[in-house]
């Protein structure tokens, strides 16, 4: 039986507390060539997860700790949906091929991540083209608009 304890997730925080990316993820499946991959992913504030969409798979999505902000986008950035899991919804599954992001609103938050593997690591194409590069200021920006972007809205960097 595989599990995620209490202190398991305390320590994969910590972990993420001292990541450069302020994030660590502890995957349950065996390896990256499964079929199916079930990760948690702790997630601090000021990791940025760019805009990107899954060109194979859905993506479902329940918080673990914590609250995080997960849009969803249109072709041109305009915001189609916004949920706050942990606050107002407890599971959001993203189709395949549609953009969106995720941001952690508070500290010591945890997702839990289901997908269709193999893992395939992000490639520039799955990343929305209107959307900021990581560890740019415009990444940075972005992610303060994300945290009150509504339906309607889109990102004018």
């Amino acid at each position: 039986m595989k599990t995620l304890t209490f202190a398991a997730l305390d320590a994969l925080t910590e972990q993420a507390t001292q990541s450069p990316r302020a994030r660590m993820n502890q995957n349950l499946h065996e390896s990256l060539d499964d079929s199916i991959q079930r990760l948690a992913i702790a997630m601090e504030p000021s990791t940025y997860i760019r805009p990107h969409l899954h060109h194979h798979t859905w993506e479902l999505l329940t918080a673990l700790r914590g609250r995080f902000v997960v849009l969803t986008f249109d072709e041109a950035g305009v915001v189609i949906d916004r949920k706050v899991l942990g606050e107002d919804t407890s599971v959001i599954e993203s189709p395949v091929k549609t953009h969106h992001t995720v941001l952690s609103l508070d500290p010591g938050a945890v997702i839990f991540e289901v997908k269709h593997g193999p893992y395939r690591p992000f490639v520039e194409a799955d990343y929305a083209d209107w959307s900021a590069p990581a560890d740019t200021p415009e990444a940075a920006a972005f992610m303060e608009w994300v945290k009150t972007a509504q339906v309607g809205d889109r990102w004018a960097a």
